[in-house]
């Protein structure tokens, strides 16, 4: 159900009921893409369209669902059908387009061809645990994670909310617990890790399916390599991959505790979302506990980023 997690630290507890997020998301709904509109983003069912819930609680978690949809006109196409507007104009009129010209004929062709453009719509899951109080988007990029944080500060009108800012630097940990052969904390290391020169970003080797402890990485380290991505095992209950952003990717829950937790022997699939959501959120409360541990997430550097700078999703119609 949830495959990534970007945090965000909230700065005020969320003073609303379900009820009352339920209310301030409706003004918000999703709606579909308009003729010349290239996309919209809104609030949509968490738990599926037949549920119309856009709130969904469980264990001190608010699961909400922001959905994106964009059209789909490629540059290409809108290129080529340019230069033969252009060549068509030239010979008929003997003169040359200018670049002015080339602008206006390219947003009158954009215009054109925008209500005749496929439509492409994608749901990315956010929950805030009330509880510990963190904003968890399921994001693998960082503009996808602001576009969502963005939506949801002007629904409801605030949100402070502040990216991991660790007193631990987490390259340098990663590194030592890779060179050790062995995490702290109840992490211990998966079999795939992501490795860069500090002083060459384009000098990356990536790893899986590896012995991390073992010859070949050690080789790399020792070559002034460091490791900026790092799979893990939650005390074999939880593994994902952990950025040097302290994003967490590739989340998979371990089979038992799905067992455990009666994922499979729910009646339906709006049940078995329920119970996984659950255990995931429960599990993810754990381990970013446990990161704050290690890491120490709420340092307060002069690099920090008190508020999530706003993105592209102010520019995106509602």
């Amino acid at each position: 159900m949830l495959r990534n997690a970007r945090l965000f630290r909230l700065q005020e507890s969320l003073a609303l009921s379900p009820q009352e997020l339920e209310e301030r998301l409706a003004a918000r709904r999703f709606r579909p893409c308009g003729p010349l509109e290239t996309a919209t983003l809104g609030w949509s069912e968490p738990m599926g369209e037949d549920s119309r819930a856009l709130v969904h609680a469980s264990g001190g978690c608010l699961l909400l669902c922001a959905r994106r949809q964009e059209r789909l006109l490629p540059a290409a196409v809108v290129n080529e059908l340019l230069q033969e507007r252009v060549a068509e104009i030239e010979a008929a009129e003997g003169r040359s387009v200018g670049r002015s010209e080339r602008r206006r004929l390219k947003e009158t062709l954009t215009a054109e061809l925008l209500p005749q453009a496929f439509t492409r719509s994608r749901r990315i899951l956010a929950y805030v645990d009330t509880v510990a109080g963190w904003l968890v988007v399921d994001a693998a990029s960082e503009r996808l994670a602001d576009d969502v944080v963005t939506l949801l500060r002007e629904t409801l009108g605030s949100l402070p909310v502040a990216l991991p800012n660790p007193d631990n630097p987490t390259v340098s940990l990663l590194t030592r617990w890779v060179s050790r052969g062995h995490g702290e904390a109840g992490f211990a290391l998966g079999d795939a890790c992501e490795l860069r020169d500090p002083k060459d970003r384009q000098s990356v080797v990536r790893c899986r399916g590896q012995d991390l402890a073992g010859e070949e990485i050690a080789k790399h380290l020792e070559m002034g390599k460091q490791v900026v991505q790092l799979a893990l095992d939650w005390s074999e209950r939880l593994t994902f991959t952990l950025g040097e952003d302290l994003s967490l990717r590739r989340l998979r829950l371990a089979d038992e505790l799905i067992e455990e937790g009666g994922v499979a022997e729910a009646e339906d699939a709006r049940a078995r979302m329920d119970a996984e959501f659950t255990l995931m959120s429960g599990e993810l409360r754990e381990v970013i506990q446990a990161l704050d541990g290690v890491f120490g997430l709420s340092g307060g550097g002069a690099d920090a980023r008190p508020e999530v700078v706003e993105s592209a999703a102010a520019d995106v119609p509602w």
